[in-house]
């Protein structure tokens, strides 16, 4: 390395020059050049990069000192050696101060400036690898810091007294503390009041290694210009990973701790999405149970109505009995309303879709609803050319009438209702917590100005059978209907509120490009609208139901068959085709349901006529048999004349 050093010598005596030349390439230094002034040296030096020069102070032209200036304007990586044989110590020390490596004074011996020569070589080899070492270094740390610095996740350092020494700037984005202000406070400034006890475990482990502590803790959010005083203060969940610092392994017994540092990762949104996947996955377990109650309760309805509708055929109104058996008509009909909530609030089912325009359904439902609640002013916005939306109508007044006897029971002495309808399209990032798909919706919102409610009361609302009324004062049904019916309709419902403030629903239905078909109204048949002389196929596992159809029907003037069974049922039509007329189906039934039941009679006899019945309402598989058929529907339990007027409206239908 030496040998490759280019070294410069400027003295005014030629002989000079040319002796410590060939000195130095004796001893290997092969690239020596010489200059006898001052500005022959500068010359010399604008064209080459010398690593030492050997410079006298006294030159014709110029002094040394100037030379020396020029060299730590252009070339300060240069060393430079003084030799003067004139020069007094005060000289000499000039010399040193302006930026001199050494100097030698005349007369010399050759060894002490080749000595010194390789001594100043040797200290530039050295300044410019701590310059290099210490560029990479700085190059180093920028890197890390900007790293650092741009991480979602918050880092920081602790000393052994838990305060902080360092915190990533991220934190004032996730908190509004300011991270220059949280240098030297305690860990404690950030951990949420509740939350101190696990924090203090925490960060007072002091774990390395695989051993380090990771958990959950949650952190203040300060909202009032970053002071530590009184603020108000919300928090976050974060996931924690704290690691101890030491001067040396900790298997060493004088180990001694330092500090600690750690990662804290926001897990808010994850926590949210698992308390509303959990949520959901609740819901629906209590929408099945709903459901299979709702469907065994009315199968009991059923046989009560069936029976009763029976007795009162043989009464009239002067009968003693015949005021207690409408009574209990009475009690049937509201049992069979209980359980159309419980269905509500159950996945799948819904009665009858079609195009509907919401703005119409509002605007009947606020007209009745203010007519019984004149207490309440009902405001409403509607958007003008509504999308279409496909609903069961008699559902979504059922879901409207539920929103509004909520808010009434939260205004009780009075208060504002404000209804509005508007379209409304959604992207993915807006709706990824609500488990929908993007697209255009209707959004209707409903708001009061009642009491309001807390986060524990918003978090059960939609839960069936939970009620803040008192006992004997609501079902807990009404929202959670609300909850199944949007559901069933790949809608969704967000709530918010506050105490003393209000409540908002915001409901959103999928848009439809079905154009709406007005319908006419048709009046409800009665007992004397029937056909005679027709068969029916009774087709259901429930005894009750079998022996009660069966006598109805009879009395309506048909012919009965029954079957207890899907497997029964296909038997029987097999070997009485050509007589029947039309099923009665429960899309209910163990071993053999419905759906395999109807699709294998229709191999037999594809123009067979059907009336699906269920304590269920319509499930997808039956909305899939209804859709474009000449089948029918109806819902237990059901009255004589319902079933009447549903028999007559399928045989009254023309073949396709």
């Amino acid at each position: 390395m030496l040998s490759a050093s280019k070294i410069l010598v400027v003295d005014d005596e030629p002989r000079m020059c040319d002796s410590l030349k060939l000195l130095l390439n004796n001893s290997g230094y092969e690239e020596v050049q010489t200059s006898n002034n001052g500005h022959e040296a500068i010359k010399c030096m604008a064209k080459n990069a010398f690593d030492l020069v050997f410079l006298d102070l006294v030159l014709p032209d110029m002094d040394g000192f100037q030379i020396m200036d020029y060299i730590n304007q252009q070339h300060a990586d240069t060393m430079v050696i003084i030799i003067t044989g004139h020069a007094s110590m005060q000289t000499a020390l000039k010399a040193l101060r302006r930026g001199a490596y050494d100097y030698i004074k005349k007369p010399f011996e050759p060894e002490e400036l080749l000595t010194k020569g390789k001594n100043a070589i040797n200290q530039k080899m050295l300044t410019c690898e701590n310059r290099s070492i210490n560029g990479k270094l700085d190059l180093s740390e920028k890197r890390y810091r900007y790293l650092i610095q741009n991480s979602p996740d918050i880092i920081y350092t602790l000393d052994n007294k838990g305060n902080f020494t360092f915190i990533s700037d991220v934190v004032e984005h996730l908190t509004e503390f300011k991270a220059k202000q949280l240098i030297g406070k305690h860990y404690t400034t950030i951990i949420y009041e509740k939350d101190l006890e696990k924090a203090n475990w925490f960060f007072n482990e002091r774990r390395t290694d695989e051993r380090v502590s990771h958990g959950e803790l949650r952190i203040k959010i300060c909202n009032e210009n970053n002071r530590f005083g009184p603020c108000e203060v919300k928090y976050l969940t974060m996931e924690l990973k704290s690691t101890g610092m030491y001067n040396k392994p900790t298997t060493e017994e004088d180990s001694k701790y330092l500090g600690a540092y750690g990662i804290l990762r926001d897990i808010t949104d994850r926590k949210r999405l698992e308390a509303q996947l959990q949520n959901a996955q609740r819901l629906e377990s209590l929408g099945t149970l709903s459901g299979g109650i709702a469907h065994d309760f009315n199968n009991l309805l059923m046989a009560i109505q069936g029976n009763t509708s029976l007795m009162l055929l043989d009464v009239d109104s002067s009968h003693p009995s015949y005021e207690k058996l409408k009574n209990i008509e009475t009690y049937v009909q509201r049992g069979a309303n209980l359980t159309k909530q419980l269905l509500g609030f159950a996945r799948g089912g819904k009665y009858e879709v079609k195009p509907t325009d919401l703005n119409k359904v509002i605007k009947k439902q606020n007209r009745l609803f203010g007519y019984t609640q004149k207490q309440i002013n009902i405001h409403t916005t509607y958007e003008e050319n509504l999308w279409t939306v496909e609903v069961d109508q008699k559902q979504m007044e059922q879901v409207l009438l539920n929103l509004y006897i909520n808010a009434s029971q939260a205004m009780a002495v009075g208060g504002d209702l404000y209804v509005r309808t508007e379209n409304f399209i959604i992207d993915k990032d807006y709706i990824k917590h609500y488990h929908a798909r993007a697209g255009r919706y209707v959004r209707i919102s409903v708001t009061d100005t009642g009491i309001g409610m807390n986060k524990a009361t918003q978090q059960k609302i939609f839960d069936p059978f939970f009620t803040t009324k008192e006992i004997g004062r609501g079902t807990g049904l009404g929202l959670a209907s609300v909850y199944g019916i949007i559901k069933n309709h790949e809608g969704f419902i967000t709530v918010s509120s506050k105490e003393g403030e209000g409540s908002t629903f915001i409901i959103y239905l999928p848009a439809s490009e079905k154009k709406i078909i007005e319908e006419e109204w048709k009046g409800e048949g009665s007992v004397k609208d029937i056909k005679k002389s027709r068969t029916v196929l009774l087709i259901d596992d429930e005894d009750m139901i079998v022996e009660v159809g069966r006598e109805i029907l009879g009395i309506l003037g048909y012919k009965v068959l029954t079957a207890r069974s899907g497997e029964k049922g296909i038997e029987i039509y097999q070997q009485n085709k050509d007589q029947i007329d039309v099923i009665i189906l429960d899309m209910v039934m163990p071993s053999m349901g419905g759906t395999e039941t109807y699709n294998r009679i229709k191999k037999i006899d594809p123009d067979v006529k059907f009336l699906l019945s269920s304590g269920y309402s319509v499930d997808k598989e039956a909305s899939k048999i209804l859709n474009g058929s000449r089948n029918g529907f109806i819902q237990k339990p059901f009255t004589i004349n319902q079933l009447s007027e549903n028999m007559r409206k399928i045989l009254d239908q023309k073949p396709a």
